[in-house]
């Protein structure tokens, strides 16, 4: 696989399905498992597909090694309070307004990604994040009328993945110039595995035979999609993949529907027609038809 946009888009548009069926298994595990097995789930079953992903590279175990220690302590640390923030969202949210509140992340990334990366942001890109908010707030809306105690909580906890998230995209990026990707992916699932099960002391419930494939399913889906989303942030600028995110709300809602029966209403489905349109913005200020595509700028080696 060449770097090149068009390629980062499309690894970032399987990671927003990825991740947001992984938040589905989430929501369901957390009716009866706690927080911190999960988070030991989700990463130590990562570790699978991570690990095959290095074997088909012809990366394993060579890319397990790394200069960068202390860059990935950092990321994983981050990364793994992140999740756990995501995860208690889930636990009082619907998935859609979970995610929704996660991808306010995006719209955080761009300003960090010209400060901190020096990328540069063009209009349209800026329009269609601005688009992509505002479909975000539309989602949220009536969610929001009346929370209550539990609803809060979600929306606090949310709030926070959105901003450590941010962070981590931007820590992601100016990683991926000497660090591999997949080498990224493998530290994160395993201090985030240790951060899991450190939590073993304060009681874990062994989970039933019918919770066991959320739990696996969780792992697996997860390990994919930070694969995926590793490789993207590889291939693309970020201020050019922050607004595909938003279509993991779009699988939100069929999760939702068919999982939990919570059906989206009017201005549900008006957010979810902004953050489309946000995506086909984007779209059509990177593809420049005819052109070649310059590659990436990250020295991360082609597939």
């Amino acid at each position: 696989m060449t770097n090149s946009p068009l390629h980062g888009i499309g690894l970032r548009l399987l990671a927003a399905f990825l991740i947001t069926a992984m938040s589905a298994m989430v929501a369901v595990a957390t009716r009866e498992v706690g927080l911190g097995q999960i988070v030991f789930w989700r990463s130590a079953v990562a570790l699978v597909p991570i690990c095959a992903y290095m074997a088909l590279c012809r990366e394993f175990p060579a890319a397990i090694a790394t200069r960068r220690p202390g860059l990935h302590l950092t990321r994983s640390l981050f990364g793994a309070l992140s999740m756990a923030l995501s995860f208690v969202s889930l636990a009082y949210l619907p998935v859609a307004n979970a995610q929704a509140l996660g991808y306010l992340a995006p719209v955080l990334t761009l300003p960090l990604a010209a400060l901190l990366l020096g990328e540069r942001i063009g209009p349209m890109v800026w329009g269609a994040a601005c688009l992509g908010f505002a479909g975000v707030i539309a989602m949220l809306g009536a969610a929001l009328e009346a929370p209550g105690q539990g609803a809060l909580i979600g929306v606090a906890a949310g709030l926070g993945y959105a901003v450590t998230m941010a962070f981590v995209r931007v820590h992601i990026k100016s990683m991926t110039v000497s660090e591999r990707p997949s080498t990224i992916a493998f530290w994160f699932a395993a201090v985030s595995a240790l951060a899991g099960l450190a939590t073993l002391p304060f009681g874990w419930e062994m989970p039933s035979t019918q919770m066991l494939p959320w739990l696996i399913g969780a792992g697996l889906t997860g390990g994919l999609a930070h694969v995926a989303a590793t490789e993207a942030v590889a291939r693309a600028p970020v201020g050019v993949l922050a607004p595909f995110d938003f279509t993991g709300l779009v699988w939100a809602l069929g999760f939702d529907a068919v999982l939990f029966g919570v059906m989206p209403d009017g201005l549900g489905l008006m957010g979810v027609a902004a953050i489309t349109g946000a995506a086909l913005m984007v779209t059509f200020a990177t593809w420049k038809p005819g052109r070649p595509e310059r590659p990436g700028r990250s020295r991360t080696p082609t597939r």
